[in-house]
């Protein structure tokens, strides 16, 4: 079993909303966090949101507060992006990994999975 599993993902209308999991059960618990990464076409990864292991406090980039949420399954060992209000610029690849900045060898990755918004 890879160490992350992403699911979810797709293609939805303007306004619509997708839900991805991470799920970390190849791993144990360990790691600092989970963090949600994007990447466009053409653009850098960019960072979504985190969500921290010691405590759960969580980290919004400006254009996910107030449309994403970040939460956790601490019995499934497994992260969610719950994602609401999406627009065509949310279009691009999304990964999670096991941390919420910094090197990217640090941490573990997931395969990416597309989200398309468009009507």
């Amino acid at each position: 079993q890879a160490p992350l599993v992403l699911s979810g993902g797709g293609l939805v209308q303007p306004g619509g909303s997708l839900r991805l999991s991470c799920s970390a059960s190849g791993l144990t618990p360990d790691y600092s966090a989970i963090g949600w990464f994007r990447q466009a076409p053409g653009e850098d990864r960019e960072r979504v949101a985190c969500i921290m292991s010691s405590d759960d406090s969580t980290y919004y980039a400006d254009f996910a507060k107030g449309r994403f949420t970040i939460s956790k399954d601490h019995a499934k060992n497994t992260a969610y992006l719950q994602m609401t209000g999406l627009k065509p610029e949310d279009t691009g690849v999304y990964v999670c990994a096991t941390l919420c900045g910094g090197d990217d060898d640090a941490g573990v990755w997931s395969e990416g999975t597309q989200v398309t918004v468009q009507s």
